[in-house]
């Protein structure tokens, strides 16, 4: 099997599963910061679908577009920890 095939019949179900699975808890968190883990998971799980679909297309497009998704979840996490760091009252 060739790379290109095994990424389309293993890696690309197996990541759009854990995309699945990201947004069932994504739905179901009790709290806002598992909501937003579950949200970084997801974008970071279509980071690597991008990825893997650039390998088998060979189009180094999609690479270009996972990193600028990287870098926007990156500062949406930060965001999120200054956020959370200004909401608790330091002890």
């Amino acid at each position: 099997m060739t790379l290109p095939g095994y990424i389309l019949q293993v890696i690309l179900p197996l990541l759009s599963c854990g995309v699945v699975v990201a947004f069932i808890r994504l739905l179901r968190g009790p709290t806002l910061p598992d909501r937003v883990v579950a949200l970084d998971l997801m974008a970071t799980l279509i980071i690597a679908i991008s990825a893997a679909y650039s390998v088998v297309t060979d189009q180094p497009a999609y690479l270009d577009a996972a990193i600028v998704l990287a870098l926007i979840t990156f500062l949406g996490t930060v965001a999120f920890a200054y956020y959370l760091n200004r909401r608790i009252p330091h002890v």
